[in-house]
């Protein structure tokens, strides 16, 4: 096995509208080509910020609780959420302090900061180098499928609804051409004053 990160595949995509953020990734949990599972979510609700996780399994559970008790932590010391660049930091410090033996994990992050009402995304090596961008950013094992169909389809300043459209024809689209990823998708779409998570339907073959 050249790559553990493609051992149980996944994929997950964040992309910038106006005044809004999504992310998405897929809901398939496999060894290699053998499917195990469709309801394995790789997106994780930290307060407001959200991150991505693809990667092998083991170290995508390790990963979300190691950050749910370092975020639980902040927001005690804190009396406050922790916020997108700040998140970014912490899971970039978090990964390097392994840098020796390290997760193998493709990370994403995306929120809207509360103070200012930007969006940020920001994607990771494994080592916790931040890749921050203005527009998307793809992990996984359609990475490049991914990069593909978010050229094509990406426009700045989209509302939250046409977000939504875009990321998931996106994502369905890449899955489509990667074995690795796909058997549906879970997509959130923030905004400063709410939420929304929808499930999409896919192939299962």
């Amino acid at each position: 096995m050249s790559n553990p990160a493609s051992i149980n595949g996944g994929s997950a995509v964040a992309m910038v509208g106006k005044d809004c953020v999504a992310i998405a990734c897929d809901l398939r949990l496999g060894n290699q080509s053998l499917g195990v599972a469709n309801n394995f979510e790789k997106v994780f609700q930290f307060g407001h910020v959200f991150l991505g996780l693809t990667g092998l399994a083991t170290d995508v559970i390790t990963l979300n609780e190691t950050f749910r008790f370092k975020t639980n932590l902040y927001k005690m010391r804190e009396e406050r959420d922790i916020e997108p660049e700040t998140f970014a930091n912490l899971v970039s410090t978090s990964l390097y302090e392994k840098r020796f033996g390290p997760y193998f994990v493709g990370p994403i992050v995306a929120g809207i900061n509360s103070k200012t009402n930007q969006p940020f995304i920001c994607s990771f090596d494994s080592i916790g180098c931040i890749d921050y961008s203005k527009d998307f950013a793809v992990v996984g094992t359609a990475s490049d499928q991914l990069y593909g169909m978010c050229e094509g389809l990406y426009e700045p300043n989209l509302s939250p609804d046409d977000l939504f459209e875009t990321i998931s024809q996106a994502l369905l689209n890449a899955n489509d051409r990667d074995a690795l990823s796909g058997w549906g998708a879970a997509v959130y779409i923030i905004t400063k004053d709410k939420i929304s998570k929808r499930y999409l339907k896919s192939r299962q073959d």
